[in-house]
């Protein structure tokens, strides 16, 4: 499959360009969040000693028209 460039409208990710191929109906976009495995805010922020990350996740859906555009679905997920 050929990549095209996709450019993302709105929420967190606006401005950014991507490659797809097909193109997906729906993309998602992460972000890490800081975590602390005791949660009282002296930890050193890395890991919680579990191996466990958090992220903030954010859904761009496919505009119809050209150049491709994804909009940011600010009520999802």
């Amino acid at each position: 499959m050929a990549w095209e460039w996709a450019h993302l409208d709105g929420g967190p990710a606006d401005g950014m360009r991507v490659r797809v191929t097909g193109p997906p109906r729906v993309l998602q976009v992460t972000s890490g969040c800081p975590a602390e495995a005791d949660g009282n805010g002296d930890g050193d922020g890395d890991s919680d000693g579990r191996g466990l990350r958090v992220e903030a996740l954010y859904v761009y859906r496919l505009k119809h028209g050209q150049p491709l555009r994804y909009g940011w679905d600010h009520a999802s997920p």
